[in-house]
């Protein structure tokens, strides 16, 4: 499917930085330079992902590279083929995981700096999700105020196996921030590793880890509703990010019927968990999990019951779809100015003035 006519919006697009922390060395100050040189702590290898490197999802064969798939790579490969407008880096880097919020928080700065030097400054077409210390929520606002002022960082990220339920009030500091800045939250497939992926433990293949994924994400999803984070935070929009989408219509069923009969326990929630999810969650497309019969899926986009809540991503470099067909067969042709623009712009507020002021394509 021809979608480079709209000039969509990619809501979900991968910088791959280098395997050790040396290139942040200069985006350190004097103290976190010498702290990370004298205990060798630069040459780690801090990369976050739980992808065999060489599994043919984690990158189609004709995007690998030497080294890291740099800026212009990204252009060449993700952007130019869709002639995109916009498209919204996420950076996966175990500054969200390390155990020193002091450290974490220090990663994060130098990683948004870093972001913003190479990735934002060379191509017009990128935005950002901010990377913050989500084991400490105090830090984590910290950021989000000091990276808020640059208007193409365009979301919060946070990642969906965390220490504890995201609904919490623990990490309610960072909402308040992501709000006050009109900032989405969004909350990316990937682990901190303090828990097993799935609920009976850690499992043994890749396989299962990848596909307990969406597991996470609907208790992650559920827990937020429940514990009235968008009661407490009413202009918040929250994005899941390489969530899928597919199993949401189950979900919204099977939420709804339990919230009926237990909304005793939730008072403060005065709408069923559907209607919030309809009004404050949004899913980007891929992995798209499509069914195999093309009609099921346009069934299933009904059953969801909202032409609001799905936004285009391509995913880059994760590959989920044959040559460059990222919007999966049967998607509903009427909804693909929604999907690619609407969505993406009604979303990412930072984004509203796309529609007037497009940035020049790189050269």
């Amino acid at each position: 499917m021809d979608i480079a006519s709209y000039r969509p919006v990619d809501c979900d697009v991968h910088i791959m930085p280098p395997s050790d922390m040396r290139f942040l060395l200069p985006y350190f100050d004097a103290y976190w330079h010498d702290h990370m040189t004298s205990r060798g702590a630069e040459k780690l290898a801090l990369t976050l992902t739980s992808y065999p490197p060489n599994a043919p999802m984690t990158c189609r064969a004709d995007w690998r590279a030497a080294g890291p798939l740099d800026v212009k790579a990204l252009g060449r490969d993700a952007l130019d083929p869709y002639n995109t407008r916009f498209a919204i880096c996420h950076t996966l880097h175990s500054a969200q995981i390390l155990y020193s919020e002091d450290m974490a928080a220090a990663v994060c700065r130098a990683m948004n700096d870093w972001i913003s030097r190479e990735y934002l400054d060379k191509d017009a077409r990128l935005r950002a999700a901010i990377v913050v210390p989500a084991q400490s929520p105090e830090l984590a606002a910290e950021e989000i105020e000091r990276m808020a002022a640059d208007r193409r960082f365009v979301e919060v990220q946070l990642l969906t196996l965390n220490e504890m339920p995201l609904g919490r009030r623990f990490y309610w500091p960072i909402y308040a921030a992501a709000e006050k800045h009109g900032l989405p939250i969004g909350i990316h497939a990937g682990s901190t590793y303090r828990h097993a992926p799935t609920p009976i433990g850690w499992p043994s293949h890749a396989v299962e880890d990848y596909i307990a994924l969406s597991h996470s994400f609907q208790s992650q999803l559920l827990n937020i509703i429940t514990e009235g984070v968008f009661q407490k935070f009413p202009t918040l929009k929250i994005v899941l990010v390489e969530a899928g989408f597919t199993w949401l219509p189950s979900f919204l069923w099977r939420a709804d019927k339990g919230w009926r009969g237990l909304r005793r326990e939730t008072p403060w929630l005065k709408e069923s968990p559907a209607r919030i999810i309809r009004d404050h969650v949004r899913f980007t497309l891929q992995p798209a999990n499509a069914p195999p019969d093309p009609a099921m899926l346009e069934r299933v986009i009904e059953q969801i019951d909202c032409d609001d809540v799905l936004l285009f991503s391509s995913d880059y470099p994760h590959w989920h779809y044959e040559a460059n067909e990222v919007i999966p067969e049967g998607f509903p042709k009427q909804l693909l100015q929604k999907l690619l623009i609407d969505n993406p712009l009604a979303t990412f507020t930072r984004l509203a003035d796309a529609r007037t002021q497009v940035p020049e394509m790189a050269q």
